[in-house]
């Protein structure tokens, strides 16, 4: 199970990510990108720092966002993967679909960069 905490922090929406994405939790995260879109964030900082656990079902909703985020020109950056996580994005080739930053520091620096 996750929760799922989304704040405005410095001009971006950042949506906190604690515990476990897995198939009936992956609604959850679909909610929470889409509620940021839909609201007209251009920039979504997604922390996951406090994740332990991603299925491909989790992937599938960063996946499912690719071409809406380019085309609506919103920058979206991952940040705190552990290393379990981090291997599973890379093994799935999504470190290069996606903007990853090692924490939320340099995710913050990233998302503000023109």
């Amino acid at each position: 199970m996750a929760e799922i905490k989304r704040q405005h922090e410095n001009g971006a929406e950042v949506l906190s990510v604690n515990g476990e994405i897995d198939a009936s939790s992956s609604i959850d995260l679909d909610q929470a990108i889409l509620s940021c879109v839909q609201d007209g964030a251009k920039k979504i900082l997604v922390d996951m720092t406090q994740l332990s656990y991603i299925s491909s079902a989790g992937l599938g909703v960063f996946m499912s966002y690719l071409e809406e985020l380019k085309e609506k020109k919103i920058r979206m950056i991952i940040c705190g993967l552990n290393s379990r996580v981090a291997h599973t994005f890379n093994l799935l080739g999504l470190a290069d679909l996606l903007e990853i930053a090692s924490s939320k520091e340099d995710a913050n620096k990233m998302i503000h960069e023109a």
